[in-house]
């Protein structure tokens, strides 16, 4: 595995405590851009691009563990050098920051777990499809975007997936390039499902956000939540998916508002 690919990040406002913001596989970090600015001038937001995603660098496999410590490089480096971050991660991103909040605790003041919990996930043969989709679509015969969403439309019926998983297509001097690494998350799948086994228990307030409509937190994982993560407070939005920011982002907003503030 890469030892120290590069993480590209976005800061958003100049002013109160730090919240940094992790995404979900397909997504980057600029997904959570209406949401920052949303708590602008309450709080500044640093948008990470994990790797494998967005601008930042690949890496040989997928290693929570790896790229948990690899993102806590990043913080002591920058944002929380000073003072520890409230971290936020959504999904991939949640476990990511579980495991990120459980080996190094002194960085993080207040964790919020989007949509996923501390086990392993359901199985993952949508993500493999739809890693396989954009894999098929030939980037060397594209002249412009609107052909890649016209290619994807057969396998991948929902305009707003696809949409989203173009976000991750670029275009350089006429060349087509997907930003994501397609090969290693497909190869990966598995380990982006699993959750790790990590030692050690985070002792500091942590507010779990969940979809009603979302199969990724039940209640059989409350126990291992709080066996983990004793100070947490579970809240479901009603009416919302797996994708809770996006689908009811004032509600989503709102939640974390009270949380942070609290």
């Amino acid at each position: 595995m890469n030892a120290t690919p590069t993480l590209h990040d976005t800061l958003v406002g100049e002013s109160g405590p730090t919240v940094v913001f992790l995404h979900g596989l397909f997504g980057q970090g600029r997904n959570f851009t209406a949401i920052a600015k949303a708590l602008v001038p309450d709080f500044r937001s640093l948008l990470v691009d994990l790797p494998n995603h967005g601008r930042s660098g690949w890496t040989d496999d997928v290693d929570y563990e790896h790229v948990a410590d690899l993102v806590a490089d990043h913080l002591r480096e920058g944002v929380a050098a000073e003072a520890p971050v409230h971290l936020v991660g959504h999904s991939m991103g949640g476990k990511v920051a579980m495991v990120l909040a459980l080996r190094h605790p002194d960085l993080v003041d207040r964790l919020v777990v989007v949509d996923i919990s501390p086990v392993d996930s359901p199985e993952s043969s949508e993500f493999a499809h739809l890693l396989d989709s954009l894999a098929a679509v030939d980037l060397s015969t594209l002249t412009r975007r609107g052909e890649a969403d016209e290619r994807l439309t057969g396998p991948i019926g929902d305009a707003r997936v696809r949409g989203f998983l173009l976000q991750n297509l670029r275009e350089s001097n006429g060349a087509f390039a997907w930003q994501a690494n397609l090969a290693v998350l497909r190869d990966g799948l598995a380990e982006i499902g699993d959750f790790p086994r990590v030692d050690g228990v985070f002792e500091r307030p942590v507010l779990w956000i969940s979809g009603e409509r979302s199969p990724y937190v039940q209640d059989a994982h409350e126990p291992e939540m709080r066996r983990l993560f004793p100070l947490t407070r579970l809240v479901t939005i009603k009416g919302a998916g797996h994708w809770v920011h996006a689908e009811e982002p004032d509600t989503f907003v709102t939640a974390l508002r009270v949380f942070l503030t609290g």
